[in-house]
């Protein structure tokens, strides 16, 4: 079953869960494992879209200056 794709804020918002959830010492050992699993995932595909966004915005960056000359 394809998992549905999510956007970047939604997948911040569930990493803010997920970390106060964490934060608030009371999940029992295999809670806090999947939440930690949970939370690599996102931080992963957080960071891959950032790095996306940033290379997406220096090559429209740089095609403007190669207009402008």
């Amino acid at each position: 079953m394809a998992q549905k794709k999510i956007t970047y804020s939604e997948a911040m918002k569930r990493l803010e869960t997920l970390v106060g959830e964490m934060e608030n010492e009371e999940l029992d050992i295999d809670t806090l494992g999947s939440h930690l699993k949970e939370a690599q995932k996102l931080i992963k595909y957080c960071r891959d879209r950032l790095y996306k966004a940033d290379e997406e915005a220096k090559k429209i960056l740089e095609e403007d200056e190669t207009f402008n000359v």
